[in-house]
Order: structure tokens, then sequence, then C-alpha cells
């Protein structure tokens, strides 16, 4: 959609966030305000009806009643045409409650039509602009904490507009009719009404920041108790092997005892201001009724007009009192809209709208150039130093380092996750801040360190690179049982009960961590781009099936440029160049052969992998004991 298309360039205030959730039900939102005004309108004519009957009736003071019913009464029969026809006034007040019911179900149709549209409009704006936000955005963010704002706070947000906002007509016509109405009966009670309105305001106000104040906490208490729920949830495995129930139960416990207790306290400021209206309500009505009694008995008043001033001012100060309530609830909302600014003010990466121009869409098998690449995740931190190398077109370059070297970080910028800092990169001679977003990573097929699975089909899996569903793609079954075979992962499917349509758990829980890293293998072959990446994705498997792999993919990816990144030799060993990294910096570089009979942290390595040292798949920089 356009707006949303643009929200990058767009920073929204409260209000112009409001206006992009509200397209497409604004229609519905004014019907519905309309509507509450006729029933506030209406709300009206019930105690004026009262007044005539008891007035007329009773008391026969039709003096007070206002011209046009007073004619219409003394040339109909006065008192003896009002007593004879009592069903009249029945009659009258059944059909203002009949209209008053219709009018309050469109009103509640269409906000309810209004309120659906606003959250679908929402929820889709959030979505698609949470979708574009760069990688390190999402790194810095916890996720139960993203998803706690787009539910909770979205939720916030709709009841106060669809339950206070809307209510602001309402409140405003019944307030317009109340004032004109009783000013024409009785100034004096008039002035007992008014005069608690400004009370309840005022001491609405004195609770509004206080209730926003704790609500914020309350909603941030929240956020971390959803991120610890979501990570026990997704992390159960490792929760249940390392035996950590009770710590974690614990954890929830001590964080759900702090979201509690504030909640407690923010229910208690929220009793104090509601018992605070009910004195003030109780206190007006109890002036209101012995002014109005004392205006009676000196005949400056009806028995008719004081039963429909207290009418109205039921009728009035409830939706006064609400007022007040928007205030305080407006606090909250305020609080949820600023959390949902948050977002919405987030920079997304650029992504195209249109085509992108041929100029940004260069041949991506050529060469691939570092040069002085450097860059920090922190400003005083640098993960990689001055690296430069050049990965000829259809050659396969091998990286070794320990943790932390920078391994994955070149990746990143390469097929910029993160963009650069200092230094270039290029491809085919284009620097890659200059290639299209969706050109790039089209082209770029990336194995992450850490595979990550969806609550779906195998076969979905492996061919969610592919446009379109498995079903819709001609051919793509075919392909997607090749890719399978290639990363040596087709045998393991053929044995599940349900085979290639076998449902994996969440993040793939159902899979071996070694089967994970093949499916994500046989997902980016299935891509088959110009450029692969495989990013430690062969540390789970065994070396034989690391062999079988990589023969496999000799013969599948043809001339396309390949960068292996592991901590094993034998997977490195047969890459055109290797690289080593140590703190940032390329430390060696040069073939398997050029490595070990140079003195460097290359050869130390090979030593301890080789057949006579110890385990072959170790940590960088670390001994590791034999085992006889």
């Amino acid at each position: 959609m356009k707006e949303a298309a643009n929200l990058k360039d767009h920073i929204y205030t409260k209000y112009t966030m409001l206006l992009l959730f509200l397209r497409g039900s604004k229609r519905f939102f004014t019907m519905s305000i309309l509507a509450s005004a006729v029933v506030a309108a209406l709300d009206m004519v019930t105690p004026q009806v009262i007044r005539i009957v008891v007035d007329g009736c009773l008391s026969e003071q039709t003096e007070t009643l206002p011209g046009v019913v007073r004619r219409f009464l003394d040339e109909a029969g006065g008192r003896e045409f009002i007593i004879s026809h009592l069903y009249l006034a029945a009659l009258a007040i059944l059909v203002v409650a009949a209209l008053t019911a219709v009018f309050q179900y469109l009103n509640n149709y269409l906000n309810s039509v209004a309120t659906e549209r606003m959250m679908k409009t929402t929820r889709d704006t959030l979505y698609e602009h949470i979708e574009r936000l760069p990688y390190a955005w999402h790194m810095e963010n916890q996720t139960g904490d993203i998803i706690q704002r787009c539910t909770s706070d979205v939720t916030m947000v709709r009841e106060f507009v669809s339950e206070q906002l809307v209510q602001v007509v309402h409140i405003a016509v019944l307030i317009a009719f109340s004032v004109v109405v009783m000013l024409s009966m009785s100034l004096t009670l008039s002035w007992v009404v008014f005069l608690s309105i400004p009370v309840i305001i005022g001491y609405s106000y004195f609770f509004y920041h206080r209730i926003g104040h704790m609500f914020q906490e309350c909603d941030e208490n929240e956020g971390v108790l959803s991120t610890i729920a979501q990570e026990n949830l997704t992390g159960v495995r490792v929760v249940r092997a390392f035996g950590r129930e009770s710590y974690e139960r614990d954890r929830f416990r001590k964080q759900n005892n702090i979201y509690t207790d504030a909640w407690m306290k923010l229910c208690g400021l929220l009793s104090g201001f509601w018992a605070a209206g009910d004195l003030v309500m109780a206190l007006q009505l109890m002036i209101l009724v012995v002014a109005g009694a004392a205006l009676c008995v000196q005949g400056k008043l009806t028995a008719g007009m004081l039963i429909a001033f207290i009418s109205y001012n039921r009728r009035l100060i409830w939706p006064v009192r609400h007022l007040g309530r928007m205030i305080s609830e407006m606090s909250k909302a305020g609080v949820s809209m600023d959390r949902l600014l948050y977002i919405l003010n987030s920079k997304t990466e650029e992504v195209e709208t249109n085509l992108p121009e041929e100029s940004s869409c260069p041949d991506m098998s050529g060469d691939i150039v570092f040069r002085n690449v450097s860059f920090g995740y922190a400003e005083d931190e640098r993960v990689l130093r001055d690296v430069s190398v050049t990965i000829k077109g259809g050659t396969t370059l091998g990286i070794l380092g320990g943790t932390g070297s920078g391994k994955s970080t070149m990746m990143h910028l390469l097929n910029r996750l993160y963009e650069l800092q200092d230094g270039e990169i290029t491809i085919s001679g284009v620097p890659v801040k200059d290639i299209s977003l969706s050109w790039l990573r089209s082209h770029i097929g990336m194995v992450l360190q850490e595979p990550y699975l969806f609550s779906r089909t195998i076969e979905e899996n492996i061919a969610i690179t592919r446009d379109g569903t498995a079903a819709e793609a001609a051919g793509t079954m075919e392909e997607v049982r090749r890719a399978a075979r290639v990363a040596c992962i087709d045998e393991s499917i053929e044995r599940f009960s349900k085979g290639y349509q076998t449902v994996v758990g969440e993040r793939g829980v159902t899979l071996s961590g070694g089967q994970k890293q093949r499916t994500a293998i046989a997902r980016m072959l299935v891509q088959n781009t110009p450029i692969m990446v495989f990013d430690d994705s062969l540390s789970a498997v065994d070396t034989e099936t690391d062999e079988k792999i990589r023969n496999a993919l000799k013969q599948y990816m043809g001339h396309a440029t390949v960068i292996l990144i592991s901590h094993r030799i034998s997977t490195l060993m047969d890459a055109d160049q290797i690289i080593v990294l140590e703190r940032g910096r390329i430390a060696q570089q040069g073939t398997h052969r050029e490595l070990i009979a140079q003195e460097g942290l290359y050869r130390e390595i090979y030593e301890i992998q080789s057949p006579e040292g110890a385990e072959d798949t170790v940590d960088v920089g670390k001994e590791v004991p034999r085992y006889e």
C-alpha cells in the first residue's frame, strides 16, 4: 500500500498515527457518532413527557410548561384531556424508547465495524513496517516486547478510540441539551449541577499524570514478562535438557510479582479515582434534592420540574464522569501510542516500491571485493579492522576464525543486514550500497549459523525461497527433492511417516541440529543463487556427512561464488583461498597447502583436528583433550 511504503520517510505524531490507523473506517465512525448524537437527543425527551404528566395531571401547574405544549393542552381540554389520555404519554415514551433502541443498535453496529476495520489496518500497518525494519533494530529490541506493543498497546488504543473518543459527541450533545433545558426550568438548580462539572474534571486531571506514569510501568513490566514467556516456550528443550525448570519458574514468578504489584498500585489509584467520583456525585445529588425541595416549598419550582431536573442530572452526571474517565484513560492510551510510535518512527530499510533501476541490478557472478572494511556494533569497539580480500567470481573462499573474530559480520555486511561504516564492498565492481536490496538479497543465498525453520511442512520450509507456494510453482517439488539429496537430508525425510509433508515443530524443534542445518542448506540451494554463503552450517553434522555434502555441492553449485565459514579445516581445505581472522583482522591468507606450511593459527588447528589429534570439531583457539 502506498502509505505504508512511505513510512520510512514520515515522522508520525499521535494525531497523524491515528489518522493512519483510521484509513477505511472514518466514515463508519462518523455514522456511529451521528447515531450516538440522535440517541443523546432522544434521551432528553422522556423527562419532559413525565414533567407534562406530573404538572398537568397532579398539580395543574401547566403555566410552567413550554408554550407550544401549553397551547396544545389548552385547546385539547387541559387537565381532563391529560387524565383521559394517559396512554398517549406511555405511547410517547414507548416510541422514544423504540427509536432510542434503533439508533443505539446502529451506533453499536457501526462502531464495531469501524473498530474492526481500524484494528485490521493497524495490524497490517505495524506488521508491514516491522517486516521492513533493519536487522540491527530487531537485535536491539526483544521479541516479547515487540509482540506486547502490537497486542496490549494496540488493544488499549482501540478501546480508547472506540469507547472513549466516540463518546465525546454523545457527551457534548447531552451537555448542550441539558444546559439549555435546565436553564429554562431553574437557574438556581442549574448552578448546583454545573458547579460539580469542573470539580469532576479537576480531580480527573489530578489523577491523569499519576495513572499514566503507573500504567507505563505496568506496560513495560508486561513486556518483560512476555519476553520471558516467549523465550521459555521457544527454548523449552534447552530448559529441560539443562534441568533449569526451577530457575526459569522462579524467574517468571519474580517478574510476575513485580508486574502484579505494579497493577495493584494502579488499581489502588483507580479505586481512589472512582471513589472520589462517587463522593462528588453523592454530595451533588444531596444538594440538588435539598435545594429542589426548598424551591418547591417556596412555589418557585413544580414537582414535575424537580423530577425532570433529577432525571436530567442522572443522565448528565454519568457522561460527565465518563468525560473525567476519558482524561484518565487518555493517559494510559497516550503511553500505548508512544510505544507504537516508537515502532512506526523507527527507520526502515530502503525497499523499492517500483522495479529497481537497471544500474542497481548488476551481474552478481563477478568478483566480490572487501576493501579496507572496518565495522563495530558499538562505537568504541571494532569487530572488523581494515579487512581487504578479493573473491574471484565462481571461486570458493574459506573463512576460519575464533568466536567474535568477525566471520559472520562480514556476511552480514555483504548482504546489508548491517550498513557499512568504513571501507567498501563491491560485487562486479558495483558497491553493495548502490545495489537494489531486493536484487542483492535474492541473489545471495545464505545458510545462517543458527538455521530457523517455520512451523510448516518440510517441503514448505525448503521451497520457501521460491516465488509462491510449493503447490503454485510448477516443478518445485522436484527441485526440493534434488536440493534435499545434495544436502543429504532426503533419506532422513523419507523415513518420516509423512515424508516431505511432515510438519516440523516451532523453530524446527522436532528435527535434530544436523537435520535442521541440512534442511536449511536445501532451502538455500532451491534458491539457486550466484553467491552462496555457508555460515558454519555443517557444524552439527558428522565428518562423513560433511564430506558427502561438500562433494555433492561441488557438482551442484556450478559457477556459483561460494563463501564457507567453518571451524573445521576439512570443510575449508578444498577452497580456492582461505583467510584466517584474528581479532577482526586477516592474520593469514592463502590456499590450504600454503597455510599449513606457515607458522600460525591455521596449522595449529589443522594439527589438532588431524586424525592423530583429538576431536575433529573444536572451538578455534582452545585446547582439545584426546580420547583414547
